[in-house]
Parts: C-alpha cells; structure tokens; sequence
C-alpha cells in the first residue's frame, strides 16, 4: 500500500509498503477515508521534536472505515465509519485514571508514537475510536480532532457570556475556534492574522473582525475597551508580547501555539495586572463533543477546508503548509 514513512529530520518519503499484517486483540484494521494535515506534521518534518518511532507513519486527523475486527473486539462492527482520537496515551498513570489522559506522564500521540493515517490502512485499539454519524462527510469527520482541540482551549478560556474574544493566529486551531464562538454564540471576535486571504475568508464564513497585532490598534477597533479574554494560536514571542500589552488587567489568555524555542515573557506585567495565562493541550471529552457539533457546523466547515488531493500530492502539501502559502485551514488527503 501507499504510505508517507517519516524516517528523521528532514527525511519523508511516499512509499509502497506492506499492508498491515495480523489484526491484533482489541484492534481493528481500517481503510482510510479522508486525513488533514497539522502544523505538528510539518514541525516534525523539520525537528523529529514529538517523534518517539522511525521510520513511522505521520497522521492523527483522520476518518476511516472498519474492514476487519481483532478477537475481543466489541461495541463496532465492519463497515462502521470512525475517526481516530490522536492521544496515544498509557491509560495507567495517575492523570489517565483521573480521565485527564491529554496529561498523560507517557503522553505520545498517533503519528508520532505508532503509525497514523498518511496511509491507505491503519490498524488502531478500539480505545481509540469514535463513531461517526452517517450525516456528516468523511472530509468533515477528519475535522473532528481539531475541532476538538479548538473546543478544548474554549473550555479552558472559560470566557463570560457575550464578552467579545481576540484570537491571535487564524491557523487551524484559531480558525476553528473563532467559528466555534461565532456559530455557538454569535459573540464578538476579533482575528490577528498576518495571512489577509486567510483572514478575508474568516470574515466571510463566520464573521470575525480582523484588527492588526498592535495593542492601539486592537484598543480602538474594540471601541477604546481591552479585551479581557484572548487566545495565543501562533507561538510567535512577538504576539504574544502584544496580547499581554493589549489584555485588560485581571484578563485571561488561552496558549494553544507552540514554539520551537524559548519565549520571553513581560512577568512583571503579567503579576502586576493579574493576567492569568492558561495552557491548552489537547483535549479530555472534546473530541466527543466536537463530533456532535460536525453536522451543525457542516456549512461553515466545507468552506475552510481544501482538497480533497492524493497521497501522491502530500510532500507538496507539507511544502505549502511550511511557506504559509495555503489560505484554507486545512488541506484533506484522500489514500
């Protein structure tokens, strides 16, 4: 079969593998329907940062159907269409049995730590399988990650109801989360985005406001008020620099972005105006969550998404995504 096989720093290839052998206990063997691309694909093509397994097969948003069943196997069936949960946690340490498994102390994820979806066939741990309505596309379903990353950081924002929100970074997990909060609530949100195609179509699908990454400026186009609730999507020190100048004293910001290196933070500011800064990782439920949201959300999701393209076209991809050239938040692959 067709597969991306990462095998170090720099060092990807689409390659004819075989396909995946014997299906073991509690796993399944999946035909894979639709997968996105994330901007952790492209950091580890650069760094290896995340990668525990080489060569491996990157990919952990994806869709798929059930063609096979392994002994044990109960609650799915051949022919079930799933999406994967990404967190390829150890399921025995103390944050995995308090049900906060994105904190896992063996945290890896598919992709990274076992083969992912970049690939006709996976085989997965039903563990790891969500089902997925019959009303919601396989380009859709493959959102479902994501999305319920995006879900995760407005769980942690816990924003006050109508109060507007500044998100910094109109990439995959801001551009979903301003669709969250303008579909759910239709409340105010204000979008930093250096990529203006990307923040026009923002604008048009949802509604968000574009204001540019200076605190004046993100005063004045919010009528003179500071915002008091914002999210770091970027991991650039420059942005976040200007959240905490532009946040309202006793404000909160969701950090979401990774950087690759380290960030220089305003601390006396951050302690003298109480600024609360809340990490974001991943998600507990919100994947779950987020796939009840998929038909609701169909129509505005349809027009961020671009593709669907072939595995043959995925190093391509990988080099649009690095140059920031594409507009869209997601491309879609079809194996």
């Amino acid at each position: 079969m067709k597969a991306l096989r990462f095998y170090g720093m720099g060092d990807i290839k689409l390659e004819d593998i075989p396909l995946p052998g014997h299906v073991p206990d509690g796993y399944v063997r999946l035909k894979v329907l639709a997968a996105g691309v994330c901007g952790s694909d492209i950091h580890n093509l650069k760094t290896g940062q995340w990668i525990s397994k080489i060569p491996v097969t990157p990919g952990h948003e994806f869709c798929a159907r059930i063609t096979e069943i392994g002994p044990s196997v109960v609650g799915f069936s051949v022919g079930d269409r799933v999406v994967v949960d990404s967190r390829a946690n150890c399921g025995a340490c103390d944050y995995c049995f308090s049900g906060a498994g994105n904190l896992c102390r063996k945290m890896g994820f598919v992709g990274e730590a076992c083969d992912g979806g970049f690939a006709e066939q996976s085989l997965q741990p039903i563990h790891r399988l969500l089902a997925v309505p019959d009303s919601v596309t396989d380009e859709i379903a493959a959102l479902s990650e994501p999305l319920g990353v995006s879900l995760r950081v407005l769980t942690r924002l816990s924003a006050s109801p109508d109060a507007p929100v500044l998100i910094a970074g109109g990439g995959p997990i801001g551009g979903l989360a301003a669709i969250l909060l303008r579909e759910l609530d239709r409340r105010p949100v204000y979008l930093i985005e250096r990529n203006a195609a990307r923040a026009r179509l923002l604008e048009d699908v949802c509604g968000v406001i574009p204001v540019a990454c200076d605190s004046d400026a993100i005063r004045a186009a919010m009528g003179g008020k500071e915002p008091l609730f914002c999210i770091e999507a970027t991991g650039n020190a420059r942005v976040m620099e200007q959240l905490i100048k532009s946040v309202g004293s006793g404000g909160r910001i969701a950090l979401v972005g990774l950087t690759s290196g380290q960030m220089p933070l305003s601390t006396n500011e951050i302690v003298e105006r109480e600024i609360e800064l809340v990490g974001c990782s991943v998600f507990q439920d919100e994947q779950r969550k987020a796939i009840q949201l998929l038909e609701r959300l169909s129509p505005a999701l349809h027009q961020v998404i671009a593709g669907p393209v072939s595995l043959d076209q995925i190093l391509e991809i990988y080099q649009e995504s690095d140059r920031g050239a594409n507009v869209k938040l997601k491309t879609i692959i079809r194996p």
